[in-house]
């Protein structure tokens, strides 16, 4: 019996052409090199006999599942996802995949995001989910357009600035 957890809030099916890629070279990462290689560790330590203090059996049988688990999740997120490789016919207007740079009008400072898949978020990129309140304000909006977002600072009064795909 598991412990109930409540579905998590609805994503977009959205995937950019590179998180594709790199959801692909993950799977056959895991699939064709790690996995093998677990597999093999557990079969050593499987013949040493006591499996119950064994290590090696108990961490690699444990590995195999985190493996079997991430595999199962991008392949299904694969299946399911819209992959985005083309500019949208009016790019003037923020859409999925944009590169938006906004102007923060409180305290001057200048952002730039991407608009992505909520597979591909990267902080350190400034990587952001379509599904994000920030993205959610944008799309549709086009340079000089002026957005509020409530972030848990507080409200933000935003600009937009440049648009690029």
């Amino acid at each position: 019996m598991g412990r109930y957890r409540p579905p998590g809030p609805k994503r977009s099916p959205y995937i950019t052409g590179e998180g594709a890629i790199k959801m692909r070279a993950e799977i056959r990462q895991l699939w064709k090199v790690e996995r093998p290689q677990v597999t093999q560790v557990v079969h050593e330590a499987a013949k040493n006999g006591d499996r119950s203090e064994n290590g090696d059996y108990i961490y690699g049988k444990r590995r195999l599942r985190e493996i079997d688990g991430r595999v199962r999740y991008l392949t299904q997120r694969l299946e399911h996802a819209t992959i985005v490789e083309d500019k949208p016919r009016n790019i003037s207007k923020v859409f999925f995949g944009a590169w938006v740079t906004l102007n923060d009008e409180d305290s001057g400072a200048e952002n730039i995001y991407r608009l992505v898949g909520s597979d591909e978020i990267d902080p350190s990129l400034n990587w952001i989910s379509i599904d994000s309140p920030i993205a959610q304000a944008l799309v549709g909006k086009s340079v000089d357009d002026e957005i509020n977002v409530t972030t848990p600072a507080g409200t933000r009064c935003l600009v937009v600035t440049a648009i690029k795909y």
